[in-house]
């Protein structure tokens, strides 16, 4: 591994998760990003992935110190976009809401409901930034928060990889880091929705509000509190869970990074999130 200035490193995709995700590939140049919102979770890790040029970065950073409500969203997705990412994977750990939603299951959402409290989830709040710039006051789009063309790939790319995936259904994001109780669990899944996470926003309200494809690949490591009996989940079931399935999970990348559309072929929703605007970015 070694140190490359940001300048002298690029990337077309980003993958957002741990380090089990990018621990096999050789020859990594590690990117150290500097932001107008401070400092993202970690360097960047930049190298050859399925073809492509990847930068992984670790959401919880590499010794995984910082948690869910602490990591700063809005430096990590800027980081990636300096190097020329503009298409971003996230996956994610979640609980089942559902019993047919269990350990293992793999679910690619269409769909998030925000219940967190206390994150910055916008670039464009009229605040001066660090470098001295004042974006203006916009609203993006976000009826469709995930990619259409990431998401037909991923789960397409699942199939594939011998991982069948729900296709489809909707994240509940909260705030973390504790786990929910089992009346909020309940009520989640009588709502209709499908996993829960800590992780899944602002990841893709910002990555829409800076034009950057993003997908959200989830796997269940638990049934929730308020679906399963016993005594809840605990933090080190959820790795143990996580880390089974970090080969399989690592197959549905390859196959997703491979096939996505070159940069330039990218006519989404998400390319053209911020035409007609003067964003100040």
């Amino acid at each position: 591994m070694t140190d490359q200035s940001a300048a002298a490193v690029r990337a077309e995709i980003g993958i957002i998760g741990g380090t089990g995700l990018y621990a096999l590939v050789d020859d990594l140049d590690e990117v150290v990003v500097d932001t107008p919102y401070g400092a993202p979770s970690d360097s960047l890790f930049v190298g050859e992935f399925a073809g492509r040029r990847v930068a992984f970065l670790p959401r919880h950073g590499r010794a995984h110190r910082i948690p869910p409500h602490a990591i700063n969203y809005r430096a990590n997705l800027w980081a990636l976009r300096s190097l020329g990412v503009r298409q971003v994977l996230g996956p994610c750990a979640t609980g089942g809401l559902r019993p047919q939603f269990g350990p293992g299951t793999l679910l690619v959402p269409d769909q998030f409901v925000d219940r967190t409290t206390g994150r910055v989830q916008t670039y464009y709040d009229g605040l001066t930034r660090a470098d001295g710039r004042v974006p203006e006051v916009v609203h993006v789009s976000a009826a469709d928060p995930y990619c259409p063309t990431g998401r037909a790939t991923a789960v397409k790319a699942a199939h594939a990889a011998g991982w069948p995936p729900v296709d489809g259904g909707t994240l509940v994001v909260i705030e973390g880091p504790r786990f929910s109780t089992r009346a909020e669990s309940r009520w989640y899944s009588s709502q209709g929705w499908s996993v829960v996470g800590m992780t899944g926003h602002p990841e893709a309200v910002l990555a829409r509000e800076l034009a950057l494809c993003y997908t959200s690949l989830t796997l269940v490591t638990d049934l929730d509190a308020g679906v399963e009996t016993g005594q809840g989940v605990t933090h080190a079931e959820v790795l143990a869970e996580f880390a089974r399935n970090i080969g399989r999970l690592r197959g549905v990348l390859t196959g997703t990074v491979a096939a996505l559309p070159a940069t330039a072929d990218r006519d989404c929703i998400c390319a053209h999130a911020l035409d007609g605007l003067d964003t100040g970015l």
